[in-house]
């Protein structure tokens, strides 16, 4: 099971700090991705961290602002999103995926077999 949260309402150039906290699993044993869904879009992948740790990936969209960590004794993941846009306006989800997937596929939300309830991000002054 996982939980997202932290979302909320952010002024241009914000940051905030989202959680995904699994329970269930350890996260050393999944990897976990975060995707967005904006209103009339499809959801897209944002970042996605490897369970080893080592490897992190990022949509083009979102590198050198976001950055995915995680805390293995809270078994949370984190996506710390700075210099937010309108254009980061969506709802958060965060998923997790037995597989280790690739730079071509950690962003397809057909490998993920279990998903959080999402968390609104709002970026508007």
């Amino acid at each position: 099971q996982l939980q997202a949260s932290g979302g909320g309402l952010v002024q241009p150039g914000g940051s905030l700090r989202l959680s995904c906290t699994v329970s269930g699993d350890l996260l050393d044993r999944i990897n976990i991705g975060w995707f967005r869904q904006a209103p009339g879009k499809e959801r897209e992948g944002v970042s996605y961290i490897h369970s080893s740790g080592s490897r992190r990936q990022y949509a083009r969209s979102v590198k050198d602002r976001f950055t995915i960590s995680r805390d293995m004794g809270k078994n949370t993941v984190y996506l710390q999103m700075n210099s937010l846009q309108p254009e980061d306006t969506a709802v958060y989800y965060c998923a997790k995926t037995p597989y280790s997937l690739i730079t071509s596929t950690w962003g397809d939300a057909q490998w993920y077999d279990s998903w959080g309830q999402g968390t609104l991000v709002t970026v508007s002054s």
